[in-house]
């Protein structure tokens, strides 16, 4: 590959890169300060503090990047399906109530040069590609639900066991009200922030972001 294919494929895939470095970054920080907050705990109530290893794998660790994963998905698969059904008027984030449907006669449009093949395996193949990716974000969502439960129920029954209680059971957890506060105190900003976003994207704008409509465009052209 030479120097100009490199080139053009970072600049291909500039967006993609720059976002999985930031989020490397940021899970190494949650995860070294994370570490440093168990060791100043443990130091607190006289207790041996964990290696950064074993923090890994703890459940105090596994719950908080769950928990906020978790809400990440659930905001992604609940933005993707909403928007195919609802519509804002105005709005970059919204599809043109006034335009006619994009996706009927997927079985014709299979057959456009560079159609998914997946198109042309039949009806069931057809409606699940076509509404493939809210299922995948929506089993992230839940995937990361079921690890943020069964971590924190860990951490639950460590913490009881420490205070000589008895322990919760992983099911029995699953009706604490503590894992639905960390879950509603995610989900509401999650949803509250989308909101903005479709509200503001109205009438501001962002140049040349394809989140945002053109900065001449009319606060009434709906859709970026």
């Amino acid at each position: 590959m030479t120097k100009e294919d490199r080139v053009q494929r970072i600049r291909d895939n500039g967006l993609t890169i720059v976002l999985l470095l930031l989020f490397t970054g940021s899970i190494v920080g949650q995860w070294l300060t994370g570490w440093r907050v168990s060791v100043e705990d443990a130091g607190r109530h006289g207790e041996p503090a964990l290696s950064l290893a074993a923090y890994t794998l703890s459940p105090e660790f596994l719950s908080s990047v769950f928990e906020n994963w978790e809400s990440e998905f659930l905001q992604m698969s609940a933005y993707v399906v909403l928007t195919a059904i609802l519509v804002q008027r105005g709005s970059s984030e919204s599809k043109d109530p006034d335009d006619p449907p994009r996706d009927e006669d997927l079985e014709t449009q299979a057959m456009k040069p560079g159609a998914p093949a997946i198109l042309r395996k039949g009806r069931l193949a057809r409606a699940l590609y076509a509404r493939s990716l809210g299922i995948i974000l929506a089993l992230l969502f839940v995937l990361s639900f079921l690890m943020h439960w069964t971590q924190s129920a860990r951490a639950a029954a460590k913490e009881a066991v420490a205070h000589g209680e008895v322990a919760p059971g992983v099911i029995a957890y699953l009706g604490d009200p503590q894992l639905w506060f960390e879950s509603f105190q995610n989900w509401q900003s999650e949803f509250l922030s989308t909101a903005v976003l479709v509200v503001l994207s109205i009438f501001l704008r962002q140049r040349e972001s394809p989140e945002s409509k053109p900065v001449a465009a009319p606060h009434a052209q709906t859709g970026a």
